[in-house]
C-alpha cells in the first residue's frame, strides 16, 4: 500500500512538474509591461508598445512612437490582436502582451530578425549620420516593421542584404552621401521565397515611409525600405 501511495504522489508531483513547464510566459527577459494599455494613457510603457505594433499602422500609414496611445495605436494594436487571432478590442492586456513575449527575444528585437543583419558593418554602431544608440534604436524599429510584414506574407522568411552602414561601409559600398542606411533605418531586401516586387508592394502596409525597388535607378537587384521623415514610395515595375 505504501509503495502505491508513493506512486501516486510521484505521479502528482510530475504531473504538477509539466503543468508549471507549459505555463504561458508572463514576463520577459527585455521589457516586462506591468498594466494593461489602452487609449488616453502615456509613458515608456506605451513607446515600448508602439515600436512592438509599429507594423501595423495600416496601408501608406506610420505610427508614431510618442509614448501617447492615441487613435493611430489603438487602430495599430486592435490590427495587430486581429493578425494573430486575438480578441481585437485595441486594449493591450494579457493576451496581447504574452503575444508580444512570444515575438521577441531578450535583447527586444523579434524572433525572426537579429541586430547582426541589421549591421553588417561594424560592432558598434558607430560612424553614421546619427548617434550609435539612435542607428541601433531605428534598426530595431525595423526589425518590428519587418516582422510584421513578415507574418503578413505568411510567415516565410524575409532576406536582408543590407543594414546599418558608417560613413566608411556607405563609401565602399557605393551608396547615396544622404543614404537612409547611415541613419540605421535604411534596409535592403533581396528575393527569396518572394520576389522583390511582392516585398515592395506589401511593405506599403507596415509603416515605411521609404520604399524603392525595381524601376527605381540601382534597384533592380534589391527592395530598399526606410524611416525617411515623408513618403517617397518608386517601384516603377512594380507598380508603385
Amino acid at each position: 500500500m505504501r509503495k502505491i501511495i508513493q506512486l501516486c504522489l510521484s505521479l502528482v508531483v510530475a504531473c504538477a512538474g509539466v503543468a508549471v513547464a507549459a505555463a504561458p510566459a508572463h514576463a520577459d527577459g527585455c521589457y516586462t509591461w506591468g498594466r494593461t494599455l489602452s487609449q488616453g494613457m502615456n509613458g515608456e510603457d506605451v513607446r515600448q508598445l508602439q515600436i512592438r505594433v509599429s507594423g501595423y499602422p495600416g496601408h501608406g500609414a506610420v505610427l508614431g512612437l510618442d509614448g501617447d496611445f492615441g487613435p493611430a495605436t489603438k487602430a495599430a494594436v486592435t490590427r495587430f490582436q486581429q493578425a494573430y487571432g486575438l480578441p481585437a478590442d485595441g486594449v493591450a492586456g494579457g493576451q496581447t502582451f504574452t503575444k508580444i513575449y512570444q515575438l521577441q527575444d531578450d535583447d527586444c528585437t523579434p524572433v525572426n530578425f537579429a541586430y547582426s543583419e541589421l549591421n553588417r558593418c561594424n560592432s558598434t554602431w558607430a560612424g553614421g549620420a546619427v548617434p550609435a544608440a539612435t542607428a541601433k534604436a531605428n534598426a530595431l524599429v525595423s526589425m518590428w516593421k519587418l516582422q510584421a510584414m513578415r507574418h503578413a506574407l505568411g510567415d516565410s522568411s524575409i532576406r536582408v542584404t543590407s543594414g546599418f552602414r558608417s560613413v566608411s561601409c556607405n563609401n565602399a559600398a557605393g551608396g547615396a552621401s544622404n543614404s537612409r542606411h547611415l541613419y540605421g533605418d535604411g534596409v535592403d531586401l533581396g528575393s527569396g521565397p518572394h520576389s522583390l516586387c511582392k516585398l515592395a508592394q506589401q511593405a506599403r502596409n507596415h509603416g515605411f515611409n521609404g520604399i524603392l525597388g525595381p524601376g527605381y535607378p540601382g534597384h533592380g537587384d534589391h527592395t530598399h525600405v526606410d524611416h525617411r521623415s515623408s513618403r517617397f514610395w518608386s517601384a516603377s515595375s512594380c507598380g508603385i
